[in-house]
This record gives structure tokens, C-alpha cells and sequence, in this order.
């Protein structure tokens, strides 16, 4: 049976907008019930308001715990008004029919997030009735309307008015839809609240998460692929507050390479610079300025540069803008630009232009990270930070210098960031030769110096970095051949003592982390 809205039920806690669309409802003929604090906005707004515990004969009690849990209240919204027997049942209890429901919940996130509140106040937030009452609503759909949002406010006067009152069984679908996702992710925050009370270190049972869709992408990794960007319910970072000054809009593989491309100048630390393509950096440096860091790391590989996402850990000033001009660029990234840059960009329209709040440059970055992989989800601790530098072994008799420290040390922290398997040759500013992704780590050896020599690139006396160990001396051997006169590597080979040989007869120096960083 479809009725005409006669009595809605209101108790939220966001009161925007509250106030006048009550007082809309009133003019509509509807009778308005709410409870505590929501009854009071409501009168302020100059509506005739019923209390909820004049509807239920009991007073709200426990600090406001238990206000709308009564029979009078739920009864009046579970009714099936296609059943007669609910019907006669309210008549006999003397339950009058509820026909929408207006509720939004306690602010749990927000207080979970609040470094101030204690665990017993952070547990206070945990909202009872509300989510009750939009249980009991979004149930009913047939015969109630359920409303969690106050964006929705002007839409349901819209529909009330469209159809003479009712709102139609589409729509309360619709809201009943978004409301069971409206409590959906509220308990998703509290079981995630509680997963990190438990043990940060330790896998949850059940890993829940919610993501609200952003934008929609012009389409995925390729043309046939529909795509959107959802970003988390309650993100941990700011990273998805960037400013995009201009350019096209972020398609799914830009977003991808903009997040990789920021790990990476991030690691490296201020002024450093990183161009990736395809999540795999084309070179990296850390020199003086963020503009020389552009220079040096472009020049590793300028041709795989073309279309790639550059990402600078500083400010963009005009003599960097200029000179990224010179080739084709999809994005660049950075904690800010001069005016001066932004004006020398503006003429290439299609250039994307990303401003990252600082916050997120100055972040640690932990928690989880997931992957799909069919029906399942693989869960893992993020790989940040590099603890093993604390810990370094130096294997071989022979010590680096100081510019080959920095080399070792560059070498390592940009090939976390390379394909497995991950070869990644540095001198003391940055990338010399790149080899990644390949199915033999000797095949990415010989990638790497290649890269260098093709460019130009001076390999003697540089610093190469290998994600994992190497299971044979051949790699090495290739290495010191080209000129490299350093290699860091986790170590872990049943072959180590035949590598770590092999490498003090070739008169190189060779550090063991023993800690890897594959990137699959």
C-alpha cells in the first residue's frame, strides 16, 4: 500500500539544513517527531515539534544511550502496510505509522581520529539508535522512506511535491540503498578502529574497507576499460586533496604513476626529482636545487621519458617549467610552483599540473596496502622506511668513499621503487642505468648498462642497487666489467659466500642489507 507521507521521524547529527527542511515538511502537513537536540534545532526553526519521549511514554535515559529504542518507535516504521495483521497490530498497541525516517549518525570517525579522546570516549560516539532506525526504515522501503543525506533534503521536497505526497517506491529503493552503505561504512570505521586498538602488526580476520567513488575516468588501463577513482572513507592521507592547476583530466594510469612517482621523490628526500613511465622510474637525482635533480634525472633515459610523470619533492621555479618543455611530459607533480612556472606552463594546456599538500610530503607512510587478484585480496604491511641502513654490512675488504657511500645509499632507495627484478646503477646525484621488471636478474644487469651507455652515461667508479640477491656471481661480474665499483644487495642467496668471493677477487666494494625490496 502506498500512502501519503503523514509523520516523519527526525534524529540526526549533522543539523545542516535541518531546521528548514522541517519547517518544509510542516508546510506539507507532516507531523514531526524528533528526539534531544534535534527537537530543540528544530523549534529554533520555528516548527511544531513532538518529542520522542511523549511518543513512547519514557524519558531519554544513560546520557542519552536510550531515547528511540521502544516499540512505539519501531513498530511505527516496521509496519508492513500491506499486511493487515501489522496494521490491526499498531491499532491494538496504540502505535501510530512513521512514513520517513530522517537520521545520520554520531560523528565516530572524527572522534576515532581525535588524539585527544580516550578509548571510553572515542567508544561513546559508537552511534545505537540511529543505526537502528535506519535498519528499520531501509527494511520497509515498501512502505517508509529512509533519508541518511542532506543533500537529498531538496530531491525529497522535489518528489513529495511531484507526487502529490508520496514518495515513490523507486526512489525509497534508492534511499534505502544508500542508507544500509551509509551504516555499512559506519561500522566499517569502528571495526577498523578496533583492528588497529587490537595490534597494529597483527593481520585482522576480516579486512573491511570503503571507498567513496571521486570521479568517473575516461576509461582504465585501456580505451575498453570502464574506470572511476574511489578514494577511502576515512584516508589515512592528504595525498588525494591535490590540486590539479591545469591539464586534462587524471586518467586511471596517471593516478597510478603520479602515486608511484611521488613514493619515490619522497624517499629521496627535499629538492630530489623523479620521472617515471609505466610505475617505473626512467631516473632520479638529488642535486642542490629541484631544477638540477630535473636535468640530472632526465638525462638516464630521455627517450623512455617521452609521456612520462615527473615528480619533484620542492618547488617548480621557471627555469625547471622551461626546461620540461623541451620534451613531452603527461604530468608533473610537486609540493608547489612559482608563479613564474605556472605562467611558462599555461601555454600547454594539456600539461597536468599537480600540487600536493605539504602535510603528505612530511606523512609517514604505513598501514596496509591491498591487491586483487581474482575473488582474492592479498594483504600486506607497506615497505616504508629503511631500517637496514642502521645495519649494513660491508662484506669486502675494500671501504667507498664518501661520494660512493651516497651512491650506495641513492642506488638503494630508488630501486625499492623498480620493477622486480630491480638493477639500478647510481652515481653520487643519481641514476646512471635502470634495468627492471625482467624474469633474470643478469638480464636487468645488462638492461642497466646498456641504458648508461646508450646515453652516454659515465659508469665507472658508480654504485649499483639490487632488489634482491644475486643467485649467481654472473650479475656481479657484469657489473664490474661495465665500470660499477659498488653493489648493495639484501644478501640471502644459499650462493652469498660464492657472490661475496667473487666480488672481493674483482676488488669492489659490496654491502649486505638484509632486507630486499621486491616490487611485483
Amino acid at each position: 500500500m502506498t500512502r501519503k507521507v503523514a509523520r516523519a521521524l527526525i534524529s540526526v547529527t549533522d543539523k545542516s539544513g535541518i531546521g528548514s527542511f522541517a519547517l518544509e515538511l510542516s508546510k506539507r502537513g507532516i507531523e514531526i517527531i524528533a528526539s534531544g537536540g534535534t527537537a530543540e534545532a528544530i523549534r529554533n526553526a520555528g516548527v511544531s515539534v513532538i518529542e520522542v519521549s511523549e511518543i513512547t511514554g519514557f524519558p531519554e535515559c544513560m546520557d542519552g544511550r536510550v531515547k528511540t529504542l521502544h516499540p512505539k518507535i519501531h513498530g511505527a516504521i516496521l509496519a508492513d502496510r500491506d499486511k493487515e495483521t501489522h496494521l490491526d497490530q499498531a491499532e491494538k498497541f496504540g502505535i501510530s505509522l512513521i512514513d520517513m525516517v530522517v537520521v545520520n549518525l554520531y560523528r565516530f570517525r572524527e572522534a576515532a581520529s581525535d588524539p585527544d579522546l580516550d578509548e571510553k570516549q572515542v567508544v561513546e560516539q559508537i552511534d545505537i539508535g540511529g543505526p537502528t532506525l535506519i535498519r528499520s526504515a531501509g527494511k520497509n522501503y515498501h512502505s517508509v522512506t529512509i533519508v541518511v543525506d542532506p543533500g537529498d533534503y531538496d530531491t525529497v521536497l522535489d518528489e513529495l511535491d511531484t507526487n502529490s505526497g508520496v514518495i515513490p517506491l523507486g526512489s525509497r529503493r534508492r534511499y534505502a540503498s544508500k542508507a544500509f552503505h551509509h551504516t555499512a561504512a559506519y561500522d566499517a570505521a569502528i571495526s577498523t578502529f578496533f583492528d588497529e586498538l587490537d595490534s597494529e602488526e597483527d593481520l585482522p580476520e576480516q579486512m573491511i574497507r570503503v571507498y567513496n567513488k571521486v570521479r568517473d575516468l575516461r576509461y582504465g588501463e585501456n580505451p575498453h576499460q570502464p574506470a572511476g577513482l574511489y578514494v577511502a572513507d576515512n584516508p589515512a592521507g592528504s595525498f588525494t586533496d591535490f590540486t590539479q592547476h591545469q591539464g586534462k583530466e587524471l586518467s586511471y594510469n596517471n593516478i597510478q604513476d603520479m602515486w608511484a612517482a611521488f613514493l619515490l621523490s619522497k624517499d629521496l628526500g627535499e629538492n630530489a626529482c623523479a620521472v617515471l613511465k609505466h610505475m617505473n622510474p626512467c631516473g632520479a637525482s638529488v642535486c642542490k636545487t629541484p631544477f638540477e635533480s630535473f636535468i640530472r634525472a632526465r638525462k638516464t633515459d630521455p627517450l623512455s621519458a617521452f609521456g612520462s610523470i615527473v615528480s619533484v619533492n620542492g618547488i617548480v621555479d621557471e627555469n625547471l617549467a622551461q626546461a620540461s618543455k623541451e620534451g613531452f611530459v603527461e604530468v608533473i607533480l610537486a609540493r608547489g610552483y612559482t608563479d613564474s612556472a605556472l605562467d611558462a606552463l599555461k601555454k600547454k594546456k594539456n600539461l597536468r599540473l599537480i600540487t600536493v599538500p605539504e602535510a603528505e610530503w612530511e606523512r609517514e607512510i604505513g598501514g596496509w596496502i591491498t591487491r586483487e587478484a581474482g575473488d582474492m585480496l592479498l594483504v600486506q604491511r607497506n615497505d616504508s622506511d629503511f631500517p637496514e641502513f642502521e645495519e649494513l654490512k660491508y662484506v669486502t675488504g675494500r671501504k667507498p668513499s664518501d661520494d660512493e657511500k651516497k651512491a650506495i645509499f641513492l642506488s638503494w632507495k630508488i630501486v625499492k621503487h623498480v620493477k622486480s627484478n630491480g638493477i639500478v646503477i647510481c652515481d653520487s646525484e643519481g641514476t646512471v642505468g635502470v634495468g627492471a621488471g625482467q624474469m633474470s636478474r643478469i638480464d636487468s644487469c645488462l638492461i642497466a648498462v646498456d641504458k648508461a651507455r646508450r646515453e652516454g652515461m659515465r659508469i665507472e667508479g658508480t654504485a649499483a642497487g639490487s632488489d634482491a640477491f644475486f643467485p649467481f656471481p654472473d650479475g656481479v661480474e657484469k657489473l664490474v666489467e661495465a665500470g660499477v665499483r659498488c653493489i648493495i644487495q639484501p644478501g640471502g642467496s644459499i650462493r652469498d659466500d660464492e657472490v661475496v668471493e667473487a666480488a672481493e677477487k674483482l676488488g669492489i666494494t659490496m654491502v649486505l642489507t638484509g632486507r630486499r625490496h621486491f616490487r611485483h
